[in-house]
C-alpha cells in the first residue's frame, strides 16, 4: 500500500463519523403510544410470550437476523496477535459485509480473554442474544478447540469463517478448476502448503467433497507432515502420511493441485515446472501470493491460477460465502452449520460461475468479458444471484439434514436484482 492509500484508509474509517456501523430503529418512536408499546408497559407482553416459549424470541425480537462477529484478536488478518482492541476495525468490516451483501444485522465483539476456556465461557454466556456467531481471527490450534466446544454448548450456528468460509470458496473454485483442466478430484494429487486453520479446513472439506486423503500432502514451516514426525498436534496428525517426501521440492513433483495458504513467494518457478500437465495453483496468501500470477503464467502456459487478490482473475474471497450461508441458516432458524449445508454452498457457488454474467456485473469490473473458463472459475462478490442461489441451497440443506427449526421459507428462493 502506498502512502496515499494508507491515508485514504484512515480517512475512510474516521470520517464523517468514526467506525463503520450504526444502530437504526425498526419501529416508530414518535408518540406516547409508540413509547408505551416499545417499552413499559407494552414490552411486558413479548417478555411473557418468550418466557413461556423461547422460540418466540425469533418473532418478537431481532435475534433471528442478528449475528455476532467475535474474536480475541490473536490472528488479525496477516498482522498476527495484536490483541482484541486492534481487531475492532476488522470485525466492524465483517459486520459491514454481512449488512451489505445479505442484509444481516451484525455486532462486533472483541473479547479480552486470558485463555481459550475464558473465551469459550464468555461467548457461551452471551450466545442466546444472537441468531448466529461468526468467529474470526483466532489463532490455531486454539480456534479448533474454541469452535468445537462452542458448537457443543450453543444451540445456534457457530461458524469460524477463517476455517470454513475459506474452505467453501476454495473447494468451489478447485472443483471448477479441475473440471476446466480435465482432472478428477478423486484422482488429483494435491499439495497444501500451510497447516493452519484455513489449510486444515480446506483439506477436510476437499475430502468430504470426494478427494482421497492419501492424495493430499500437507506441509508446515518444517516441511512435509509425515508419519514419523513427533512435533505435530492432533489436527495436523490427521494429514500425516507415510512418505519419503520431506520438503516442497519433493512433494510438488507431478502434483495436479498446489494450494497455498501460507506466505508470500514460497512456490518458485522451478517448482511450478515440476507439476503435472495442466496444473492448478491456488496461491491464496494475502496480500502477496505464494507465486506471482504473472510469473506463473510466464513459466507455464497451461497453468490455471487463483489468488486472494482482487486485481487478478479468480479471486478466492470469503465474501462469496459467509453472508449468504448465514442468510440461509438464519431464515430457517438453524441450530448449526453442518457438513450438508457447507457442501450445498460449495455447489451453489461453483454452479453460479457457469451461468451467464449480467452486464451490470461486467460494468463493475471494467467491462471485461466473464464466462466460465480458466480466468473465471468463481462468481464475483457483487453478483446479486449469490444471495438467491447460496442462501436457498443452504436453507434447503438445513431443512433436509434436520438442522433447521423452521421449514423452508415460502418466499424462497430469494429474488436477485
Amino acid at each position: 500500500m502506498n502512502d496515499d492509500f494508507k491515508k485514504a484508509a484512515l480517512d475512510y474509517h474516521q470520517y464523517p463519523v468514526p467506525g463503520k456501523l450504526s444502530v437504526e430503529l425498526t419501529k416508530p418512536a414518535e408518540t406516547q403510544r409508540d413509547l408505551a408499546l416499545a417499552y413499559s408497559p407494552g414490552v411486558a407482553e413479548p417478555v411473557r410470550a418468550i418466557a413461556k416459549n423461547p422460540e418466540d424470541a425469533y418473532r418478537y425480537t431481532g435475534k433471528g437476523n442478528l449475528v455476532a462477529v467475535i474474536t480475541d484478536g490473536s490472528a488479525i488478518l496477516g498482522l498476527g496477535n495484536l490483541g482484541p482492541l486492534a481487531s475492532k476495525p476488522v470485525m466492524e468490516g465483517k459486520s459491514l459485509l454481512f449488512k451489505r451483501f445479505a442484509n444481516i444485522n451484525s455486532i462486533d465483539i472483541e473479547v479480552d480473554a486470558e485463555n481459550s476456556q475464558a473465551f469459550i465461557e464468555t461467548v457461551q454466556r452471551i450466545a442466546e442474544s444472537f441468531g448466529g456467531i461468526n468467529l474470526e481471527d483466532i489463532k490455531a490450534p486454539e480456534c479448533f478447540e474454541i469452535e468445537l466446544e462452542l458448537k457443543r454448548r450453543c444451540d445456534i450456528p457457530v461458524f469460524h469463517d477463517d476455517q470454513h468460509g475459506t474452505a467453501i470458496v476454495t473447494v468451489a473454485g478447485l472443483l471448477n478448476a479441475l473440471e476446466i483442466q480435465g482432472k478428477s478430484l478423486r484422482q488429483a494429487k494435491i499439495v497444501c502448503l500451510g497447516a493452519g486453520a484455513a489449510a486444515i479446513a480446506c483439506c477436510k472439506l476437499l475430502v468430504e467433497a470426494g478427494a482421497r486423503m492419501e492424495n493430499i500432502t500437507m506441509l508446515d514451516s518444517k516441511g512435509v507432515i509425515h508419519s514419523e514426525r513427533t512435533d505435530i498436534n492432533g489436527y495436523k496428525r490427521e494429514f500425516a502420511m507415510v512418505t519419503e517426501e520431506r520438503d516442497l521440492d519433493d512433494a510438488i513433483v507431478d502434483a495436479d493441485v498446489f494450494l497455498g495458504v501460507s506466505g508470500p513467494n514460497l512456490l518458485s518457478a522451478e517448482q511450478l515446472k515440476l507439476m503435472a500437465p495442466r496444473p492448478i495453483v491456488f496461491a491464496c496468501s494475502n496480500p502477496d501470493p505464494e507465486i506471482d500470477p504473472d510469473l506463473a503464467r510466464k513459466t507455464r502456459d497451461d497453468v490455471l491460477i487463483a489468488t486472494g487478490r482482487s486485481d487478478h482473475p479468480n479471486q478466492v474471497n470469503n465474501v462469496l460465502c459467509f453472508p449468504f450461508l448465514f442468510r440461509g441458516a438464519l431464515d430457517v432458524h438453524a441450530r448449526d452449520i453442518n457438513r450438508e449445508m457447507k457442501l450445498a454452498a460449495v455447489e451453489a457457488i461453483r454452479g453460479l460461475a457457469k451461468q451467464p454474467v449480467s452486464e451490470k456485473v461486467r460494468k463493475a469490473y471494467g467491462g471485461i468479458e466473464m464466462s466460465f473458463g480458466p480466468e473465471y472459475i468463481l462468481p464475483k462478490p457483487i453478483d446479486p444471484r449469490l444471495l438467491a442461489n447460496v442462501s436457498a441451497a443452504v436453507a434447503a440443506a438445513a431443512v433436509e439434514s434436520g438442522a433447521a427449526r423452521w421449514p423452508y421459507p415460502e418466499h424462497y428462493p430469494l429474488t436477485a436484482e
